[in-house]
């Protein structure tokens, strides 16, 4: 996996909500879980992996839900984040937080209703390989996201600490297709990337949010998109 020493550092772990999901970054932070509740549908009492689960928001979102989740990162840091927000969310006993390689899943097939991986395969060295691991331990569903490299992305992909692999979507459907499952559906959206939303208040990101989804309606906005949306059959 790309960047593992800077994303397990501590500071990083300290500081990664905070720099990713405030002032404009709220309406990232808005949207990626409502994609994730869109993809595994009602969630109270499924079994639900998370894998790069970092600092437990989309886990404890679930927990909140009624879902049983695991959470598997591979940084201490990040997870000892996640649990610290699971206490103060009260939903401790619905999660079990892990260390460990999403390539190789300590866990039986088929053992979750659904597997999440979001900001994980951006940042993966063999995607396909991942992929099948993912879908081994799920029953129904994997989701997943990933960068589009035809989009406004590239213009600071390569100053990112940790890097940043992009896809397109033809590869996307090819990764489908070898690992020999279904997609079941498909979303593109955000025209102006996450780096751009983070750096603007929140005040003033929501009327470029606005413009972004305007334009992601047309018949281009797909073609524009910096982030896709993946649902998986198993």
């Amino acid at each position: 996996m790309k960047g593992q020493e800077w994303y397990q550092d501590d500071s990083v772990a300290q500081a990664y909500e905070d720099k990713r999901f405030s002032g404009g970054g709220r309406l990232i932070d808005r949207r990626e879980k409502r994609a994730v509740l869109d993809a595994v549908g009602p969630v109270e009492g499924r079994r639900i992996l998370e894998i790069a689960c970092g600092t437990g928001r989309f886990t404890v979102m679930l927990a909140e839900r009624g879902a049983d989740v695991t959470g598997l990162d591979i940084s201490d840091a990040m997870l000892t984040q996640g649990r610290q927000k699971a206490r103060r969310a009260g939903v401790a006993d619905r999660i079990e937080f892990l260390r460990g390689d999403a390539g190789r899943l300590p866990f039986p097939d088929d053992y979750f209703d659904a597997v999440v991986a979001m900001r994980f395969f951006h940042l993966a060295d063999d995607p396909a390989g991942y992929l099948r691991e993912l879908a081994r331990v799920a029953e129904e569903t994997v989701f997943f996201d990933t960068f589009v490299g035809s989009s406004l992305r590239v213009l600071y992909n390569w100053a990112l600490p940790m890097g940043s692999r992009l896809y397109s979507e033809e590869e996307v459907r090819g990764l489908v297709a070898e690992a020999d499952l279904e997609l079941r559906s498909a979303a593109h959206d955000f025209v102006f990337p996450y780096g751009f939303y983070r750096k603007l208040p929140n005040g003033v990101a929501a009327p470029f949010r606005s413009v972004d989804t305007s334009v992601g309606e047309t018949n281009v906005g797909d073609h524009l998109a910096s982030v896709s949306y993946w649902t998986v059959e198993v």
